[in-house]
């Protein structure tokens, strides 16, 4: 199980990331962009993903760690449950996040 330090301290790891509030709860940017919110109740993570058939994709095939809720229908952006991920897979959530919001040159540095 993942917790929000586990969140924080893999967030804070990628290049050029901060961490500021975003709905009173804490959110991590790269360049000013978000990638990445603790969601209200503390359980769980919202993120953004490739497109709205990704995140139908990923709801579908492993409901127990992907939501969503209304307010984000229409839009990329799932919901990761935290007793449901392992620090391995947040890592690779959180990077894929952060790559999709990083400018293409430090996602590229990232990658190198």
């Amino acid at each position: 199980m993942v917790t929000e330090q586990d969140v924080r301290r893999i967030a804070l790891a990628l290049p050029e990331t901060a961490e500021k509030s975003m709905y009173g709860t804490p959110a991590f940017y790269v360049r000013g962009k978000w990638f990445a919110r603790v969601k209200e109740e503390g359980d769980r993570l919202v993120l953004p993903v490739g497109s709205v058939e990704e995140k139908a994709e990923l709801i579908a095939a492993e409901p127990a760690k992907f939501g969503t809720t209304p307010h984000y229908d229409g839009h990329a952006i799932v919901l990761v449950r935290f007793a449901a991920v392992d620090t391995a897979e947040m890592s690779e959530l959180l990077a894929d996040a952060w790559r999709l919001r990083a400018p293409k040159r430090l996602s590229t540095d990232l990658d190198d």
